[in-house]
């Protein structure tokens, strides 16, 4: 039987992969912080393992190496969303919050997991749209998923040739917890079920870059070619409203 780990799936994308990959055959390793939330949503079974850790406890997710076996695929869901509500008062805390949860954990699970991977295996980034441009509030979020992104692109780069399948994920808005935190219009809104379906196929279609919806991220990639003064024009008109 096939085994995937996945971060972040007590809720939202990363649950619904786990049980789309569950229903693919796999043997899911399910990762959150609260065990009894973990066995509400997806019941532990010889299909499901759970593994409870803080994404910022470092030595807590070496620990998890030891208990894992070879895998076939890591998925780096996992995350968090704060806004900057006034950037003349830059709230230094929560960027760094941000940047530890989004960026800086992401890096002791590669220390820790990817020699997990077996040779064929696949690793995914979930990452977000915002990476492609620069969006009103989001310094910490938009600068963390930027520098995933980055974080991808560059793996996919040096890991060429041996065999690990490197994707990263660009959702736009889904409608997940976080999202339903949200104080602003999301268009072109998904579930969760739809995200992780797209995320499923274009894993077994080896992209690189999983983007969703089109009709929105393409939008995006767009403003993001322009020159950035026109963004900013754009941005600004967008915020007075």
């Amino acid at each position: 039987m096939p085994e995937v780990l996945i971060t972040g799936a007590s809720s939202g994308i990363g649950l619904a992969l786990a049980k789309r990959y569950k229903d693919a055959g796999y043997r899911v390793h399910v990762c959150g912080r609260n065990k009894d939330k973990l066995q509400s949503v997806l019941p532990e079974s010889e299909q499901v393992r759970h593994i409870c850790f803080d994404l910022n406890d470092k030595a807590a997710i070496f620990e998890v190496a030891d208990k894992l076996p070879q895998l076939d695929g890591i998925i780096l869901n996992a995350g968090g969303c704060e806004y900057i509500d006034d950037a003349k008062q830059f709230d230094s805390a929560l960027f760094e919050r941000i940047i530890r949860v989004n960026l800086i954990s992401v890096g002791y699970c590669l220390d820790a997991w990817l020699g997990k991977l077996n040779s064929s295996a696949f690793l995914v980034f979930v990452s977000s749209s915002a990476s492609f441009l620069p969006l009103p509030r989001a310094e910490a979020y938009g600068a963390s998923k930027a520098g995933l992104t980055y974080l991808a692109k560059t793996l996919d780069v040096d890991l060429a040739g041996s065999g690990i399948q490197v994707s990263v994920v660009h959702p736009g808005f889904v409608d997940t917890p976080l999202t339903q935190k949200n104080d602003f219009p999301m268009p072109c809104q998904v579930t969760s079920e739809q995200a992780a379906e797209r995320i499923f196929q274009g894993v077994e279609n080896k992209q690189f870059d999983i983007h969703f919806p089109r009709r929105f991220t393409y939008l995006l990639k767009f403003f993001g070619w322009l020159p950035h003064n026109v963004w900013r024009h754009v941005a600004a008109k967008w915020i007075k409203r």
